[in-house]
Protein backbone atom coordinates (compact mmCIF):
# COMPACT_ATOMS: atom_id res chain seq x y z
CA UNK A 1 0.00 0.00 0.00
CA UNK A 2 2.88 2.40 0.82
CA UNK A 3 4.38 1.79 -2.63
CA UNK A 4 1.01 2.61 -4.21
CA UNK A 5 0.86 5.90 -2.34
CA UNK A 6 4.40 6.78 -3.46
CA UNK A 7 3.45 6.05 -7.05
CA UNK A 8 0.42 8.32 -6.66
CA UNK A 9 2.51 11.19 -5.36
CA UNK A 10 5.19 10.71 -8.01
CA UNK A 11 2.87 10.55 -11.01
CA UNK A 12 0.37 13.43 -10.82
CA UNK A 13 -0.98 12.74 -14.30
CA UNK A 14 -2.29 9.38 -13.08
CA UNK A 15 -2.94 10.44 -9.47
CA UNK A 16 -6.73 10.35 -9.57
CA UNK A 17 -6.96 6.90 -11.17
CA UNK A 18 -4.39 5.45 -8.81
CA UNK A 19 -6.10 6.96 -5.79
CA UNK A 20 -9.43 5.55 -6.97
CA UNK A 21 -7.90 2.07 -6.97
CA UNK A 22 -6.56 2.56 -3.45
CA UNK A 23 -9.95 3.78 -2.24
CA UNK A 24 -11.87 1.02 -4.00
CA UNK A 25 -9.83 -1.67 -2.25
CA UNK A 26 -10.29 -0.01 1.16
CA UNK A 27 -14.04 0.42 0.64
CA UNK A 28 -14.44 -3.28 -0.06
CA UNK A 29 -12.60 -4.04 3.18
CA UNK A 30 -14.73 -1.53 5.12
CA UNK A 31 -18.07 -2.59 3.64
CA UNK A 32 -19.17 -5.23 6.21
CA UNK A 33 -18.65 -2.74 9.03
CA UNK A 34 -20.50 -0.03 7.12
CA UNK A 35 -23.50 -2.34 6.63
CA UNK A 36 -23.43 -3.06 10.36
CA UNK A 37 -23.44 0.67 11.12
CA UNK A 38 -26.26 1.36 8.69
CA UNK A 39 -28.45 -1.37 10.14
CA UNK A 40 -27.78 -0.25 13.69
CA UNK A 41 -28.88 3.29 12.84
CA UNK A 42 -31.90 1.99 10.94
CA UNK A 43 -33.02 -0.13 13.87
CA UNK A 44 -32.77 2.82 16.27
CA UNK A 45 -34.28 5.80 14.41
CA UNK A 46 -34.72 9.08 16.25
CA UNK A 47 -36.95 12.04 15.40
CA UNK A 48 -35.76 15.59 14.78
CA UNK A 49 -33.90 17.06 17.76
CA UNK A 50 -33.99 13.69 19.53
CA UNK A 51 -30.91 12.17 17.87
CA UNK A 52 -29.00 11.50 21.11
CA UNK A 53 -28.12 7.86 20.46
CA UNK A 54 -27.23 8.48 16.84
CA UNK A 55 -25.01 11.44 17.72
CA UNK A 56 -23.20 9.44 20.40
CA UNK A 57 -22.64 6.57 17.99
CA UNK A 58 -21.22 8.98 15.40
CA UNK A 59 -18.90 10.69 17.89
CA UNK A 60 -17.74 7.35 19.31
CA UNK A 61 -17.03 5.99 15.85
CA UNK A 62 -15.02 9.09 14.91
CA UNK A 63 -12.94 8.68 18.06
CA UNK A 64 -12.28 5.05 17.12
CA UNK A 65 -11.03 6.31 13.75
CA UNK A 66 -8.53 8.60 15.46
CA UNK A 67 -10.37 11.91 15.13
CA UNK A 68 -9.42 14.33 17.91
CA UNK A 69 -11.14 17.51 16.71
CA UNK A 70 -14.76 16.55 17.42
CA UNK A 71 -17.52 18.88 18.60
CA UNK A 72 -20.78 17.49 19.94
CA UNK A 73 -24.02 19.15 21.01
CA UNK A 74 -23.97 21.43 17.95
CA UNK A 75 -27.48 22.72 17.18
CA UNK A 76 -28.63 20.41 19.98
CA UNK A 77 -27.41 16.99 18.79
CA UNK A 78 -25.16 17.75 15.83
CA UNK A 79 -21.59 16.50 15.52
CA UNK A 80 -18.80 18.34 13.69
CA UNK A 81 -15.41 16.74 13.08
CA UNK A 82 -12.25 17.87 11.28
CA UNK A 83 -9.86 15.68 9.36
CA UNK A 84 -6.54 17.22 8.39
CA UNK A 85 -4.53 15.68 5.60
CA UNK A 86 -0.77 15.40 5.75
CA UNK A 87 -0.53 18.16 3.14
CA UNK A 88 -1.64 21.74 3.71
CA UNK A 89 -4.53 23.06 1.68
CA UNK A 90 -8.08 24.42 1.76
CA UNK A 91 -11.07 22.99 3.59
CA UNK A 92 -14.10 21.26 2.11
CA UNK A 93 -17.26 20.16 3.97
CA UNK A 94 -19.32 16.97 3.81
CA UNK A 95 -22.82 17.02 5.28
CA UNK A 96 -24.99 14.11 6.49
CA UNK A 97 -28.37 14.46 8.20
CA UNK A 98 -29.26 12.07 11.03
CA UNK A 99 -32.97 12.28 11.92
CA UNK A 100 -35.84 9.94 11.08
CA UNK A 101 -39.57 10.31 10.44
CA UNK A 102 -42.78 9.61 12.41
CA UNK A 103 -43.70 6.66 10.18
CA UNK A 104 -44.41 3.05 11.11
CA UNK A 105 -42.14 0.75 9.14
CA UNK A 106 -43.95 -2.01 7.23
CA UNK A 107 -41.03 -3.67 5.48
CA UNK A 108 -40.15 -7.04 7.03
CA UNK A 109 -36.35 -6.94 7.20
CA UNK A 110 -33.93 -8.07 9.95
CA UNK A 111 -32.95 -4.45 10.59
CA UNK A 112 -36.53 -3.21 10.92
CA UNK A 113 -37.07 -0.23 13.25
CA UNK A 114 -37.27 -1.10 16.92
CA UNK A 115 -38.77 2.29 17.81
CA UNK A 116 -42.55 2.08 17.29
CA UNK A 117 -43.88 4.69 14.89
CA UNK A 118 -40.43 5.99 13.96
CA UNK A 119 -38.56 5.02 10.80
CA UNK A 120 -35.62 6.00 8.62
CA UNK A 121 -37.94 6.44 5.67
CA UNK A 122 -35.76 9.04 3.97
CA UNK A 123 -32.41 7.28 3.94
CA UNK A 124 -30.64 9.37 6.56
CA UNK A 125 -29.22 6.15 7.99
CA UNK A 126 -27.38 5.70 4.69
CA UNK A 127 -26.31 9.36 4.64
CA UNK A 128 -24.66 9.01 8.04
CA UNK A 129 -23.08 5.70 7.07
CA UNK A 130 -21.61 7.14 3.87
CA UNK A 131 -20.16 10.12 5.72
CA UNK A 132 -18.63 7.83 8.35
CA UNK A 133 -17.28 5.71 5.51
CA UNK A 134 -15.63 8.74 3.92
CA UNK A 135 -14.23 9.73 7.32
CA UNK A 136 -12.74 6.26 7.78
CA UNK A 137 -11.40 6.09 4.24
CA UNK A 138 -9.69 9.47 4.37
CA UNK A 139 -8.35 8.88 7.87
CA UNK A 140 -6.65 5.74 6.53
CA UNK A 141 -5.21 7.65 3.59
CA UNK A 142 -4.39 11.10 4.97
CA UNK A 143 -1.37 11.22 2.64
CA UNK A 144 -3.84 11.59 -0.22
CA UNK A 145 -5.73 14.50 1.33
CA UNK A 146 -4.35 17.89 0.27
CA UNK A 147 -6.10 20.00 2.86
CA UNK A 148 -8.82 19.34 5.41
CA UNK A 149 -12.34 17.93 5.46
CA UNK A 150 -15.05 19.15 7.80
CA UNK A 151 -17.75 16.57 8.50
CA UNK A 152 -21.18 18.00 9.41
CA UNK A 153 -23.47 15.43 11.01
CA UNK A 154 -26.71 17.39 11.15
CA UNK A 155 -29.78 16.93 13.34
CA UNK A 156 -33.35 17.92 12.51
CA UNK A 157 -33.44 18.08 8.73
CA UNK A 158 -37.05 16.93 8.59
CA UNK A 159 -39.52 19.78 9.05
CA UNK A 160 -40.34 20.70 12.62
CA UNK A 161 -43.94 20.97 13.94
CA UNK A 162 -45.88 24.10 13.06
CA UNK A 163 -45.79 25.13 16.71
CA UNK A 164 -41.97 25.26 16.73
CA UNK A 165 -40.81 28.87 16.45
CA UNK A 166 -37.01 28.71 16.68
CA UNK A 167 -34.25 27.75 14.26
CA UNK A 168 -33.27 24.11 13.84
CA UNK A 169 -31.11 21.80 11.78
CA UNK A 170 -28.78 23.30 9.20
CA UNK A 171 -29.90 26.86 9.85
CA UNK A 172 -29.05 26.55 13.54
CA UNK A 173 -25.73 24.86 12.76
CA UNK A 174 -24.78 27.78 10.51
CA UNK A 175 -25.88 30.25 13.19
CA UNK A 176 -23.62 28.45 15.67
CA UNK A 177 -20.63 28.92 13.39
CA UNK A 178 -19.99 25.52 11.78
CA UNK A 179 -19.18 27.16 8.44
CA UNK A 180 -16.32 29.16 9.96
CA UNK A 181 -12.93 28.50 11.55
CA UNK A 182 -12.07 27.28 8.99
CA UNK A 183 -14.57 28.29 6.35
CA UNK A 184 -14.96 25.52 3.76
CA UNK A 185 -14.36 26.42 0.15
CA UNK A 186 -17.32 24.19 -0.80
CA UNK A 187 -19.86 21.80 0.70
CA UNK A 188 -21.08 18.47 -0.67
CA UNK A 189 -24.19 16.52 0.31
CA UNK A 190 -25.93 13.42 -1.01
CA UNK A 191 -29.45 12.05 -0.70
CA UNK A 192 -30.68 8.51 -1.26
CA UNK A 193 -33.21 8.29 -4.09
CA UNK A 194 -35.11 5.39 -5.62
CA UNK A 195 -37.68 6.84 -8.03
CA UNK A 196 -36.60 9.66 -10.35
CA UNK A 197 -37.48 11.51 -13.52
CA UNK A 198 -34.46 11.89 -15.82
CA UNK A 199 -34.30 14.81 -18.22
CA UNK A 200 -36.11 13.93 -21.44
CA UNK A 201 -38.70 11.66 -19.85
CA UNK A 202 -42.35 12.17 -18.93
CA UNK A 203 -44.44 11.52 -15.84
CA UNK A 204 -45.90 8.46 -17.60
CA UNK A 205 -42.54 6.71 -17.47
CA UNK A 206 -41.31 4.88 -14.38
CA UNK A 207 -37.60 5.31 -13.74
CA UNK A 208 -35.47 4.14 -10.86
CA UNK A 209 -32.08 5.40 -9.78
CA UNK A 210 -30.34 2.11 -9.12
CA UNK A 211 -27.57 1.32 -6.69
CA UNK A 212 -24.36 2.28 -8.47
CA UNK A 213 -25.94 5.28 -10.19
CA UNK A 214 -25.73 8.98 -9.39
CA UNK A 215 -28.33 11.63 -10.22
CA UNK A 216 -27.84 15.38 -10.34
CA UNK A 217 -29.45 18.64 -11.35
CA UNK A 218 -27.42 21.68 -12.40
CA UNK A 219 -28.79 24.89 -10.90
CA UNK A 220 -31.95 24.56 -8.83
CA UNK A 221 -32.40 21.22 -7.10
CA UNK A 222 -34.95 21.45 -4.30
CA UNK A 223 -37.47 24.25 -3.86
CA UNK A 224 -38.19 26.98 -1.36
CA UNK A 225 -40.32 25.03 1.11
CA UNK A 226 -42.89 27.06 3.04
CA UNK A 227 -45.89 26.39 5.26
CA UNK A 228 -48.99 28.42 5.94
CA UNK A 229 -51.88 28.34 8.38
CA UNK A 230 -55.04 30.28 7.53
CA UNK A 231 -58.02 31.01 9.77
CA UNK A 232 -61.29 32.14 8.15
CA UNK A 233 -63.51 33.89 10.68
CA UNK A 234 -67.24 34.09 9.98
CA UNK A 235 -70.38 34.34 12.15
CA UNK A 236 -72.27 31.44 13.65
CA UNK A 237 -75.99 30.98 12.89
CA UNK A 238 -78.56 28.20 12.73
CA UNK A 239 -78.35 26.11 9.61
CA UNK A 240 -82.01 26.92 8.83
CA UNK A 241 -81.22 30.66 8.70
CA UNK A 242 -77.81 31.02 6.97
CA UNK A 243 -78.54 34.67 6.09
CA UNK A 244 -78.13 35.55 9.78
CA UNK A 245 -74.55 34.35 9.83
CA UNK A 246 -71.38 34.37 7.75
CA UNK A 247 -70.58 30.85 6.58
CA UNK A 248 -66.85 30.32 7.15
CA UNK A 249 -67.00 27.00 5.30
CA UNK A 250 -68.42 28.56 2.14
CA UNK A 251 -65.87 31.39 2.33
CA UNK A 252 -63.05 28.89 2.86
CA UNK A 253 -64.19 26.84 -0.14
CA UNK A 254 -64.11 29.92 -2.34
CA UNK A 255 -60.70 30.86 -0.97
CA UNK A 256 -59.28 27.41 -1.71
CA UNK A 257 -60.39 27.56 -5.32
CA UNK A 258 -59.09 31.11 -5.72
CA UNK A 259 -55.68 30.24 -4.29
CA UNK A 260 -55.30 27.58 -6.98
CA UNK A 261 -55.83 30.31 -9.57
CA UNK A 262 -52.47 31.83 -8.62
CA UNK A 263 -50.76 28.95 -10.39
CA UNK A 264 -53.23 28.36 -13.21
CA UNK A 265 -54.05 31.96 -14.20
CA UNK A 266 -51.70 34.42 -12.46
CA UNK A 267 -48.28 32.84 -12.96
CA UNK A 268 -46.03 32.55 -16.00
CA UNK A 269 -46.43 28.97 -17.20
CA UNK A 270 -42.63 28.55 -17.14
CA UNK A 271 -42.40 29.51 -13.46
CA UNK A 272 -42.53 26.46 -11.13
CA UNK A 273 -45.09 26.79 -8.33
CA UNK A 274 -46.98 24.43 -6.06
CA UNK A 275 -49.73 25.54 -3.66
CA UNK A 276 -51.14 22.58 -1.77
CA UNK A 277 -53.71 22.68 1.01
CA UNK A 278 -53.33 19.53 3.03
CA UNK A 279 -55.45 20.30 6.08
CA UNK A 280 -58.92 21.77 6.62
CA UNK A 281 -61.08 21.74 9.70
CA UNK A 282 -64.15 23.64 10.84
CA UNK A 283 -67.70 23.45 12.00
CA UNK A 284 -69.31 22.02 15.11
CA UNK A 285 -72.51 20.40 13.97
CA UNK A 286 -74.44 19.58 10.84
CA UNK A 287 -77.15 22.22 11.41
CA UNK A 288 -74.91 25.09 12.55
CA UNK A 289 -73.27 27.63 10.23
CA UNK A 290 -69.57 27.45 11.03
CA UNK A 291 -67.93 30.59 12.37
CA UNK A 292 -64.37 29.38 11.91
CA UNK A 293 -62.41 27.26 9.45
CA UNK A 294 -58.69 26.50 9.57
CA UNK A 295 -56.57 25.64 6.53
CA UNK A 296 -53.01 24.39 6.42
CA UNK A 297 -50.75 23.90 3.45
CA UNK A 298 -47.44 24.35 1.71
CA UNK A 299 -46.03 26.55 -1.05
CA UNK A 300 -43.06 25.50 -3.20
CA UNK A 301 -41.11 27.83 -5.48
CA UNK A 302 -37.56 28.18 -6.76
CA UNK A 303 -37.02 31.91 -7.16
CA UNK A 304 -36.87 34.06 -4.01
CA UNK A 305 -38.45 37.18 -5.53
CA UNK A 306 -41.29 35.14 -6.99
CA UNK A 307 -41.75 33.46 -3.61
CA UNK A 308 -42.43 36.82 -1.99
CA UNK A 309 -44.83 37.73 -4.78
CA UNK A 310 -46.88 34.58 -4.15
CA UNK A 311 -47.26 35.53 -0.49
CA UNK A 312 -48.57 38.96 -1.51
CA UNK A 313 -51.03 37.36 -3.93
CA UNK A 314 -52.31 35.02 -1.23
CA UNK A 315 -52.97 37.94 1.11
CA UNK A 316 -54.73 39.88 -1.65
CA UNK A 317 -57.00 36.96 -2.52
CA UNK A 318 -57.87 36.17 1.10
CA UNK A 319 -58.54 39.81 1.91
CA UNK A 320 -60.80 40.30 -1.12
CA UNK A 321 -62.86 37.15 -0.63
CA UNK A 322 -63.35 37.52 3.12
CA UNK A 323 -64.29 41.19 2.87
CA UNK A 324 -66.75 40.46 0.08
CA UNK A 325 -68.62 38.06 2.36
CA UNK A 326 -68.32 39.99 5.60
CA UNK A 327 -65.74 37.58 7.00
CA UNK A 328 -62.11 38.07 8.03
CA UNK A 329 -58.92 36.06 7.87
CA UNK A 330 -55.58 35.53 9.55
CA UNK A 331 -52.58 33.91 7.85
CA UNK A 332 -49.37 32.76 9.45
CA UNK A 333 -46.83 32.14 6.71
CA UNK A 334 -43.55 30.42 7.58
CA UNK A 335 -40.58 30.36 5.26
CA UNK A 336 -38.83 27.17 6.25
CA UNK A 337 -36.17 26.03 3.73
CA UNK A 338 -34.72 28.09 0.90
CA UNK A 339 -34.23 26.39 -2.44
CA UNK A 340 -31.01 24.55 -3.18
CA UNK A 341 -29.03 26.16 -5.98
CA UNK A 342 -26.22 23.85 -7.02
CA UNK A 343 -23.16 25.90 -7.90
CA UNK A 344 -22.62 25.52 -11.64
CA UNK A 345 -18.82 25.65 -11.50
CA UNK A 346 -18.75 23.06 -8.72
CA UNK A 347 -21.15 20.81 -10.65
CA UNK A 348 -19.07 21.10 -13.82
CA UNK A 349 -15.89 20.27 -11.92
CA UNK A 350 -17.43 17.32 -10.06
CA UNK A 351 -19.35 15.49 -12.80
CA UNK A 352 -16.15 14.16 -14.44
CA UNK A 353 -15.24 12.69 -11.04
CA UNK A 354 -18.58 10.88 -10.81
CA UNK A 355 -18.23 9.58 -14.35
CA UNK A 356 -14.75 8.33 -13.60
CA UNK A 357 -16.02 6.39 -10.57
CA UNK A 358 -19.35 4.92 -11.80
CA UNK A 359 -19.17 5.29 -15.57
CA UNK A 360 -20.62 7.77 -18.05
CA UNK A 361 -24.03 6.09 -18.37
CA UNK A 362 -24.53 5.86 -14.60
CA UNK A 363 -24.41 9.64 -14.07
CA UNK A 364 -27.90 10.87 -14.91
CA UNK A 365 -29.26 14.39 -15.14
CA UNK A 366 -32.63 14.68 -13.42
CA UNK A 367 -35.55 17.06 -13.69
CA UNK A 368 -35.47 19.11 -10.47
CA UNK A 369 -38.22 18.39 -7.97
CA UNK A 370 -40.16 20.59 -5.57
CA UNK A 371 -39.13 18.93 -2.33
CA UNK A 372 -37.55 20.84 0.54
CA UNK A 373 -34.07 20.29 1.98
CA UNK A 374 -32.16 22.43 4.46
CA UNK A 375 -28.77 21.62 2.90
CA UNK A 376 -29.59 24.94 1.23
CA UNK A 377 -28.52 26.85 4.36
CA UNK A 378 -24.98 25.50 4.00
CA UNK A 379 -24.99 26.20 0.26
CA UNK A 380 -25.94 29.82 0.91
CA UNK A 381 -22.62 30.31 2.72
CA UNK A 382 -20.29 28.56 0.26
CA UNK A 383 -20.69 26.89 -3.15
CA UNK A 384 -22.61 23.65 -2.73
CA UNK A 385 -23.43 20.52 -4.70
CA UNK A 386 -26.30 18.30 -3.56
CA UNK A 387 -26.56 15.10 -5.58
CA UNK A 388 -28.61 11.88 -5.58
CA UNK A 389 -27.35 8.46 -4.58
CA UNK A 390 -29.23 5.69 -6.37
CA UNK A 391 -30.54 3.02 -4.00
CA UNK A 392 -33.16 1.14 -6.04
CA UNK A 393 -33.04 -2.57 -6.80
CA UNK A 394 -36.09 -3.95 -8.59
CA UNK A 395 -35.12 -7.58 -8.00
CA UNK A 396 -35.11 -6.98 -4.24
CA UNK A 397 -38.32 -4.93 -4.38
CA UNK A 398 -36.50 -1.75 -3.34
CA UNK A 399 -38.38 0.80 -5.42
CA UNK A 400 -40.54 2.72 -2.95
CA UNK A 401 -40.29 6.47 -2.61
CA UNK A 402 -39.06 8.33 0.43
CA UNK A 403 -41.40 9.16 3.33
CA UNK A 404 -43.29 5.90 2.82
CA UNK A 405 -43.46 2.90 5.20
CA UNK A 406 -41.88 0.53 2.64
CA UNK A 407 -38.86 2.67 1.81
CA UNK A 408 -35.49 0.92 1.86
CA UNK A 409 -32.04 1.11 0.28
CA UNK A 410 -29.92 -1.43 -1.54
CA UNK A 411 -26.89 -1.46 0.75
CA UNK A 412 -24.53 -1.82 -2.23
CA UNK A 413 -25.25 1.90 -2.71
CA UNK A 414 -23.11 2.62 0.36
CA UNK A 415 -20.00 1.65 -1.61
CA UNK A 416 -20.95 4.10 -4.35
CA UNK A 417 -21.76 6.87 -1.88
CA UNK A 418 -18.42 6.57 -0.11
CA UNK A 419 -16.46 6.27 -3.36
CA UNK A 420 -17.97 9.24 -5.17
CA UNK A 421 -17.97 11.50 -2.13
CA UNK A 422 -14.36 10.73 -1.23
CA UNK A 423 -13.24 11.22 -4.83
CA UNK A 424 -15.19 14.47 -5.16
CA UNK A 425 -13.62 15.81 -1.97
CA UNK A 426 -10.08 14.83 -2.90
CA UNK A 427 -10.33 16.07 -6.48
CA UNK A 428 -11.70 19.38 -5.22
CA UNK A 429 -8.81 19.78 -2.80
CA UNK A 430 -6.33 18.79 -5.52
CA UNK A 431 -7.70 21.49 -7.82
CA UNK A 432 -7.60 24.12 -5.08
CA UNK A 433 -4.07 23.22 -3.96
Amino acid sequence: MKHLVLILLALPAFAADTRDAVFRKSIEEMFPKLVEIRRDIHMHPELSNEEERTAKMVADRLKELGFTDIKTGVAKHGVVAMLKGTQDGPCVAVRADMDALPIKELRAVPYRSQNPGVMHACGHDVHVTCALGVAELLSKHRDLVKGSVKFLFQPAEEAMPATFKGDWGAKLMVAEGVMANPKPAAVFGLHTTASVQPVGTTDDDVHYLKAGQIGYTPGFDNANSDRFHIVINGKMAHGSAPHKGVDAIAVAAEAIMALQMIKSRQTNTRQPLVISIGMISGGQRENIIADKVELGGTVRTYDGKFRNGVIEQMHRILKGITEAHGASYEMEYRKTYPSILNDQKLVDATLPVFRRIVGEKSVIELIPGMGGEDFSFFAQVVPGFFFRLGVANEEKGITYGGHTPMYDCDEESIKTGVAVMAAAVCDFLDAKK
